[in-house]
């Protein structure tokens, strides 16, 4: 998958660097992965959130943190759209963030 937005990431785990091997770790996951739909995602990760149509939420260091991200499986591209601590992720609209 193409990952669209990695310098979010980059700039949370430089504040967040408990983070940091979690983030990297999925970032070099996702962008060796084929996801074709959500089912596949949520085969690879027990800790996903799908949102229909096309947004999934990970739970980052034990639900500590949330990553958003709206999946273009066609184009097999991943977008970035919410990295956060819970408290935060609370505040926002997963659906349309």
């Amino acid at each position: 998958m193409r990952i669209i937005g990695r310098p979010k990431l980059e700039v949370f785990w430089k504040i967040h660097r408990d983070a940091n091997q979690q983030l990297l770790a999925w970032l070099d996951d996702a962008e060796k992965s084929d996801w074709n739909s959500g089912l596949e995602l949520s085969e690879r990760y027990s800790n996903v959130r799908i949102i229909p149509p096309n947004r999934a939420v990970f739970n980052i260091r034990g639900n500590r943190y949330r990553l958003v991200v709206m999946i273009n499986y066609s184009l097999k591209s991943v977008s970035i759209r919410f990295i956060g601590t819970h408290a935060q992720y609370d505040r926002i609209n997963v659906e349309t963030i």
